[in-house]
């Protein structure tokens, strides 16, 4: 899946857009992985340090949870 990114704005922002909008549309579903530092870099066009930079905000929104040596996750989200 492609998407075409908008350099004038803040692309690991963008990236994180594209994730989140997986998470709640059930693509990733909690407990899914989602994908890797490298993965998003393939998919997305971007630096390694981009696509850490997303999933650190992910994690830091309580979107993504990891799991050292296994990768991130789909966090559960809390019913409301």
């Amino acid at each position: 899946m492609s998407v075409d990114l908008d350099r004038s704005r803040p692309v690991w922002r963008q990236v994180a857009a594209v994730i989140v909008e997986r998470i709640d549309d059930g693509t990733y579903p909690a407990g899914s992985k989602v994908p890797s530092v490298v993965e998003l870099s393939a998919e997305f066009g971007v630096a390694a340090s981009t696509a850490q930079k997303v999933l650190a905000h992910l994690k830091g929104e309580g979107r993504v949870r990891t799991e050292v040596g296994l990768g991130s996750f789909v966090a559960d989200q809390p019913k409301g």
